[in-house]
């Protein structure tokens, strides 16, 4: 009984009310509030768990400035230990502390327990405004054992999708992380990077060799991220590959990690997975073929064969003792598809054709429409059999009907062309020819990589913002690529003649060096008058109404005044006469209005 009155007694009283029993240590926390100590600073030491690490030296001295002159105005959180006091929330007031030279610093003494002064610190450091990102991910992902992502979300004041990103985050590997600590890398290329698993991070980092490039960083995202709109296979597929299950609940597939290629685009980021799944669609097909009789078509023609992927798309179906052959051997029949005016503006949205013309379009693609489907229909009473077109990268496929073209010459048929026997089966001659032409090919596919790479990273980079004057390489680019991409053929003949000299000896590389050589800047300014005098707009559009031609006829104003003044003194007239009749026809309308009215 005394000991029940006792603990009455060691009640805090509140406004006149007593204060409801104490249910565990962090209902007692939140309830009672502790009286303001002033500490010796010596005492007070920060945390070695805590998850913030990073503070700005400036915003540091900034803040000893204003302790120096003001004190500290908000005490800092500290809990006891054996030597003194450990900080639980404050540690930058404390680090500007000692940096003003304090000797002692206001603080609240609370009693926490070791998990509980964890979450207070990264609830805590989650709510300031200049959290560190990788920081903050790897805080949030801390609090999913005790969480759901939307408890997470309320108690911070943010939005689940960014709490959902920021623990996507938390999987990036160090390496990046530092590259985002840096501000060399976005947050969202960041988040896009951490979608991988980490061995495809470790991958990616290494091919970097440490300096970071986000061009790079991009295009290798790109290479390993699959539109799985556009996949092979039903992603709903469970049994396709039974350890990955389906497409559409996987956690590699982004649509269920926040959305962060777009709001609900399914992009898968295992590209181990997502072969193996093409694979596996892949040897299904061939098995189907030769089970139902088609005829798979590989879209391969003779240029390609060469290429690695090709190559090991035919030797599956040899394997599988199905037929090869290219497409330019075949005659190949696709089911049309019935034209529509919507299909036929598509077509033609970058020309300026009326409806009436568009209409004319319509009937012409109708037409092929209807000998195109009478072939469809009748493909085999023409020795047409039905066949499976496949795309050798993506393996999707389409019904199709095939037959074999028939040879122009008089070779015998069991002789191969040169481009079609293997090499173990060609003379050293033929062998020499055989070598060059692929090495040819080989030359080309890598220019012309080379040149979409170069391309790719100057369009990251800030070239178009360059406020330096044009050099005579970059003019002598834009020249060309007007002439060739802008001048009609007509048009050429008639103003641009001389543009080239004679190129008949000439290499691409020289023809360039010689138009360089004789360059003018006069032949810059003829190539944009040429063009300023056909990109105006006719039609219904005019200079009061259209922002392109206000400013053409404001600029030939300047070249042609008299001339101009003759064309709208004319119209002028005319204007003046037609309006002077209208104004006399309403003013007969107005008096027979005036006499209806009496």
């Amino acid at each position: 009984m005394e000991t029940r009155t006792k603990k009455r007694a060691t009640r805090k009283v509140n406004n006149g009310q007593v204060s409801k029993p104490r249910k565990s240590k962090t209902h007692r926390d939140a309830t009672t509030i502790p009286q303001i100590q002033m500490l010796d600073i010596g005492l007070v030491s920060p945390d070695s768990g805590q998850p913030r690490k990073t503070f700005d030296d400036q915003s540091l001295n900034q803040l000893a400035q204003s302790i120096a002159q003001h004190g500290v105005l908000q005490p800092i959180t500290v809990r006891k230990s054996d030597d003194g006091y450990i900080i639980v929330m404050g540690e930058r007031r404390f680090r500007a502390s000692k940096l003003a030279g304090l000797t002692t610093i206001p603080a609240m003494v609370r009693n926490y327990v070791d998990t509980e002064v964890l979450e207070v610190q990264i609830i805590e450091n989650l709510q300031r405004k200049d959290v560190e990102p990788t920081e903050e991910a790897e805080a949030i992902q801390f609090l999913l054992d005790r969480y759901e992502p939307t408890e997470i979300a309320q108690r911070l004041g943010r939005s689940e999708n960014y709490v959902r990103q920021r623990v996507k985050l938390a999987g990036l590997i160090e390496g990046f992380k530092t590259f985002v600590r840096r501000g060399e890398m976005t947050l969202g290329l960041g988040v896009a990077v951490a979608l991988f698993e980490s061995e495809e991070q470790k991958l990616m980092l290494e091919s970097m060799e440490g300096d970071f490039q986000e061009h790079r960083v991009k295009r290798m995202i790109d290479n390993r991220s699959f539109d799985l709109t556009q996949a092979c296979f039903d992603v709903t597929d469970k049994t396709l590959v039974p350890k990955a299950g389906a497409c559409n609940v996987c956690p590699f597939n982004a649509a269920n990690q926040g959305n962060l290629f777009g709001e609900g685009k399914m992009v898968c980021t295992r590209t181990s997975c997502f072969e193996n799944k093409k694979t596996k669609t892949f040897m299904k097909l061939l098995k189907r073929v030769k089970k139902e009789g088609l005829k798979l078509v590989p879209n391969i023609s003779k240029y390609w064969v060469d290429e690695e992927r090709n190559q090991w798309v035919m030797a599956q179906m040899e394997k599988e003792g199905l037929e090869v052959h290219l497409t330019n051997e075949l005659d190949i029949l696709k089911e049309p598809v019935e034209p529509t005016m919507e299909s036929i503006k598509e077509e033609y949205r970058h020309y300026e054709y009326t409806e009436e013309e568009l209409t004319e379009f319509l009937d012409e693609a109708l037409e092929s429409y209807t000998e195109e489907k009478e072939k469809w229909d009748n493909a085999m009473d023409h020795g047409f059999g039905k066949g499976i077109l496949l795309e050798p990268d993506s393996y999707l496929t389409q019904a199709i009907y095939v037959k074999i073209r028939e040879e122009s010459d008089d070779r015998s048929s069991d002789v191969k062309s040169l481009e079609k026997r293997k090499m173990s089966e060609c003379t050293p001659a033929e062998q020499i020819i055989k070598i060059n032409t692929r090495e040819l090919r080989k030359k080309e596919i890598e220019n012309n990589n080379q040149f979409k790479d170069v391309v790719e990273m100057i369009r990251e980079t800030d070239y178009i913002d360059q406020k330096k004057a044009l050099s005579i390489d970059e003019m002598v680019a834009i020249s060309i690529s007007l002439f060739e991409n802008n001048i009609g053929y007509y048009g050429q003949r008639e103003h641009f003649e001389d543009f080239f000299r004679d190129d008949s000896q000439l290499s691409r590389e020289e023809l360039v060096a010689q138009f360089k050589q004789n360059f003018k800047k006069e032949t810059l300014y003829k190539l944009l008058r040429f063009l300023l005098t056909r990109q105006v707009h006719l039609g219904e559009s005019n200079h009061t109404n259209d922002l392109t031609n206000q400013s053409f006829y404001m600029a030939m104003q300047s070249f042609y005044r008299d001339k101009i003044a003759v064309i709208e003194d004319t119209y002028a007239g005319k204007r003046q006469k037609r309006e002077a009749r209208i104004k006399e026809r309403i003013l007969v309308l107005e008096q027979q209005a005036e006499v209806l009215k009496d």
